[in-house]
């Protein structure tokens, strides 16, 4: 039996589930989808929608693909022996450009266009290579990792005093989208490595970003603009997780409680400023990030009650925001990012059953 819930929770909009969600046969659901409506098996590509116009005759950006690899590897750690990331890396590969100042994933398809290379993007690969890697030891996962670390490094500078920049060329600002998941990059490579260089990157960026994009509600504002430092005070889900999981892997490198608690803290503002009247902000990858930094946090402190907001925002989007053929999104064109956002945060919250 569930226990009672909180005034706090009852506030928020928080249900408890009387029968446990069927993650597992979702997950079956969104799979089939995403193969049968937004892959394009001839050329190994991905579709950004299922909507012909709106893909204007393109394959799918980066951004998506990413969100694809991160599922892929959730759906391996869920299902041993199974193989889903190498058709999604097949796909990556197709993105990688080798111009100077150090090789990397532009936004499209190398062959169909030369675009711009954005530092999250790579990140978030990185990312789903280095959780794949802790799980299969995979050279080939460390090496990409360590190739895109590099370019990170071009993208770093002492303007504002640190932090990593968004896009390749573009010096109007600092993300948090860029830092937070740089600082993660940093110590999944240092603890692959122990390669202390990649430690001391990740401290220094992580605080930085906490010195210049905190915000009083304890989660953080989306960038810092240049020349003129002025703050971006937006607030998305997805900074909130990646600044919450930094914090939690840097207490479980360093044992510095002051690591856990700049997490905790950060836990317990984003469900105050994200989660209202039973559902998260619409963005369904912004909040799978979140939930990433959540589930770290669980690993420390053990305490199931703070997924409960989680799982009832994956209930409501199952519940709610679906069509006939079970393709998630609140709009009428369904996305590849939204799938595998949904399909990513199934199957986390599989493993935790």
């Amino acid at each position: 039996m569930s226990p009672p819930l909180s005034a706090g929770e009852r506030g928020r909009g928080v249900s408890r589930i009387a029968q446990a969600p069927n993650y597992r046969e979702r997950i079956s659901f969104i799979h089939k989808n995403i193969y049968q409506t937004f892959y394009d098996k001839g050329a190994n590509l991905y579709l950004e929608t299922n909507n012909v116009e709106a893909n204007k005759g393109n394959h799918s950006f980066l951004w998506p693909l990413t969100a694809l690899l991160q599922a892929a590897n959730e759906l391996e750690a869920l299902e041993p022996g199974k193989e889903y990331i190498a058709p999604v890396m097949k796909a990556i590969q197709q993105y990688y450009s080798d111009r100077a100042p150090s090789p990397a994933y532009q936004a499209m398809v190398v062959k169909e266009k030369v675009d711009a290379r954005f530092y999250d993007d790579n990140e978030w690969i990185a990312i789903a290579l280095m959780d794949a890697y802790a799980r299969t030891h995979k050279k080939e996962y460390l090496e990409t990792s360590k190739l895109i670390y590099r370019f990170l490094l071009t993208g770093r500078d002492q303007v504002a005093g640190g932090g990593f920049y968004w896009e390749e060329g573009n010096l109007k600002g600092k993300n948090t989208c860029s830092n937070g998941p740089g600082v993660l990059v940093a110590l999944r490579l240092y603890q692959a490595t122990k390669d202390k260089a990649y430690l001391d990157t990740a401290i220094s960026v992580y605080n930085w970003t906490k010195k210049n994009l905190l915000s009083p509600k304890g989660v953080y504002y989306d960038n810092i603009r240049l020349p003129s430092l002025k703050i971006d005070s937006a607030l998305y889900t997805y900074n909130a997780g990646t600044m919450l999981q930094s914090g939690v892997i840097l207490y479980n490198i360093t044992h510095e409680k002051k690591y856990l608690t700049d997490a905790v803290n950060v836990a317990n503002g984003a469900e105050k400023v994200f989660f209202r009247n039973g559902k998260l902000p619409g963005n369904y990858w912004f909040n799978a990030v979140l939930v990433r930094g959540y589930i770290e946090l669980y690993k420390v402190e053990k305490n199931k009650a703070r997924l409960n907001f989680i799982i009832a925002d994956a209930e409501h989007v199952w519940n709610n925001e679906k069509d006939t053929q079970n393709l998630l999104g609140k709009q009428k064109i369904k996305s590849l990012i939204d799938q595998s956002a949904m399909l990513e945060t199934y199957a986390r919250l599989a493993v935790l059953k």
